[in-house]
């Protein structure tokens, strides 16, 4: 498990990690592994399309045969009750098995905030084991762009 962590909204999560997120799945693509991607929300629709015909197992199928799955911005929005089933189903089928890529704003030790006390715990418990963490920390480089002037136009 690789979780990359933004300690400070505009230090690098969406910009800086995806970018990185993306060159690693290129990287198992091009060796040969297959790579699946998604965010913390389609996992949730996938869950409601496919709870009512009893075929969760079957959809979260595709990212959890995958060598690398890669779940993008969690933790910017509280989860849905099915994203989080879903998450935790995936994480718990990929344990062990599969590499999983995260990328947060938040660290794994306060996903309770977000999700239900139940399965945070179970679901970081899976995600922490064997796990690398990669922090960054600074300033929103937006906020200093900003502040510094660049990139600002004046109104007309």
């Amino acid at each position: 498990m690789l979780i990359l962590e933004s300690k400070h909204p505009g230090t690098g999560t969406s910009l800086c990690f995806g970018h990185l997120a993306e060159a690693l799945g290129h990287i198992a693509v091009d060796k040969g592994m297959h790579v699946a991607g998604s965010n913390i929300e389609d996992i949730g629709s996938l869950i409601r399309r496919h709870r009512i015909d009893g075929s969760i197992s079957k959809a979260l199928l595709p990212l959890t045969k995958a060598h690398l799955v890669i779940i993008d911005d969690l933790g910017m929005l509280n989860i849905s009750t099915d994203a989080q089933v879903g998450l935790y189903r995936m994480i718990d089928a990929a344990y062990e098995r599969r590499s999983v890529l995260v990328s947060s704003n938040l660290h794994p030790s306060v996903f309770d905030q977000i999700m239900e006390t139940n399965l945070a715990p179970a679901l970081v418990d899976r995600l922490l084991h064997h796990a690398h963490v990669v922090v960054t920390e600074g300033t929103s480089i937006r906020l200093q762009e900003a502040t510094s002037g660049m990139g600002v136009m004046p109104l007309s």
